[in-house]
């Protein structure tokens, strides 16, 4: 069967936010009762029974095809991210035996290009944003105020999204938090929507939920986005402001896992503050 709450609770988060008058539907000043779209009006503009979405909608139906759900998403305004995290949700699952699932490890392959990136700070995350490895500028750009070894022990490993919502450092080094945020939100849920049984994600979810209002009310919107290349203004205490970009990518030999490589733009202010930070490291 399809993961029953979060496929109820991401149908019901998309309709909420899509106005009537947004899909051409008069209201004639009615009084809803709900916020954006009745499940009925969804299933009208999915051309699929109200009946049938409303199953779908409560899990109840395990056999949504990619047509049906291309076409709720189109009732829903959904993006490419938010498409994709509906098709995973909607479809059928196998029920498994939960188990614990096994420590994640740097395949040498990996390790080899991480230790090749020697002038561009890179790190190694894994399925839940722990932080499995990272080379030395990596790790004095993102989190130098922990113990360069953290990552080699896999109960102390930091977690990328814990750090953004729990970590005071962590916070000040994006004066535009709001914006990382978010994106770590996005990226969780799309990996939750594809690994629901996944028990230590789960704590981590639950964790953050709990201690972090913030978190809470970002979970809470059901937002997806997968972000494979973004822009952050960051705040460094040793070299001060800098722009740069952040991009992920997916090494060969383990499918789960993001290396993440951070660059400035060639010339700028702040390629030299990256150049600087290289030279403490060198130095240190």
């Amino acid at each position: 069967m399809a993961d029953h709450g979060q496929l109820a609770e991401y149908l019901q988060a998309m309709r909420a936010r899509v106005r009537p008058e947004d899909v051409g539907l008069e209201t004639y000043g009615e009084r809803r009762r709900v916020p954006g779209l009745r499940r009925e009006e969804v299933a009208s503009l999915a051309g699929v029974s109200a009946s049938y979405y409303i199953r779908l909608e409560q899990g109840q139906s395990a056999n949504a095809s990619d047509a049906v759900v291309g076409n709720i998403a189109r009732a829903l305004r959904l993006d490419a991210d938010e498409h994709e995290h509906l098709r995973v949700l909607a479809r059928p699952r196998r029920r498994r035996r939960v188990q614990r699932p096994p420590v994640e490890r740097v395949h040498e392959v990996t390790a080899q290009l991480l230790a090749g990136l020697g002038e561009v700070p890179a790190i190694v995350l894994g399925r839940r944003t722990d932080v499995l490895a990272w080379n030395r500028l990596g790790h004095a750009l993102f989190a130098g105020h922990l113990g360069f070894d953290a990552p080699t022990r896999p109960a102390d490993r930091p977690n990328m999204a814990r750090l953004v919502f729990l970590d005071a450092h962590t916070r000040e080094l994006y004066p535009q938090w709001t914006v990382k945020a978010k994106a770590v939100v996005g990226n969780l849920r799309s990996t939750a929507g594809h690994h629901g049984d996944d028990q230590l994600l789960n704590a981590l979810i639950g964790e953050l939920v709990t201690k972090s209002p913030e978190f809470a009310a970002l979970w809470a919107a059901h937002r997806v986005k997968v972000c494979t290349a973004t822009e952050y203004v960051m705040r460094h205490p040793l070299v001060g402001d800098l722009v740069v970009h952040q991009q992920a990518m997916t090494p060969a030999h383990a499918a789960e896992q993001t290396i993440v490589v951070v660059t400035g733009e060639p010339g700028s202010p702040s390629q030299a503050a990256l150049s600087l930070l290289a030279r403490a490291v060198r130095d240190a």
